[in-house]
């Protein structure tokens, strides 16, 4: 599992020194555009995606922050048990290591640091960070896994006496 546990580390600190080196250089709401279509803007998020639930009163942080920790040791549950794979565990560690960059960030500045914005023709994407960009293609590897990898019975399964059909 060391594998599989070291990408979730290396997640985790890339996010967090990417939102140190953002903090770092720009204040609050400052925008610097990069191209056309993005731009680095410094936004802290006290909800989850999307700004979901961001406006009420505080409870969301640690009731977020409780959901993540109790996710990501279900992940590493499930990583354990897929310890031998490939794809499963990447995308639990993706998802772990997302999700406790987040977390650290929801307990030491009370809400979440994003800075990755996107934009085109008056559309705009709610900024993100690498944290959730991982948790995203982790989830999207997850999926793909279960549904293409782990879903479909193989050949040898189907031969099998008593197998369903």
């Amino acid at each position: 599992m060391l594998p599989w546990l070291t990408l979730a580390v290396v997640v985790g600190v890339l996010d967090q020194v990417t939102k140190q080196m953002v903090m770092a250089r720009l204040h609050y709401g400052q925008m610097i555009p990069i191209t056309s279509f993005f731009d680095l803007v410094l936004v802290f998020n006290t909800g989850a995606a999307f700004s979901f639930l961001a406006e009420h009163g505080g409870w969301q942080r640690w009731f977020f922050t409780v959901l993540a920790v109790a996710i990501s040791a279900w992940l590493l549950t499930l990583m354990h048990h897929h310890r031998h794979e490939k794809l499963l565990p990447a995308a639990f560690a993706l998802i772990i290591g997302g999700a406790l960059g987040n977390v650290y960030d929801r307990i030491v500045h009370g809400a979440v640091v994003d800075f990755l914005h996107f934009h085109y023709a008056g559309w705009s994407w709610p900024a993100f960070n690498l944290a959730d960009s991982a948790i995203t293609v982790g989830v999207v590897m997850m999926l793909w896994g279960q549904l293409f990898q782990h879903g479909a019975p193989s050949a040898h399964d189907q031969t099998r006496p008593g197998a369903h059909s």
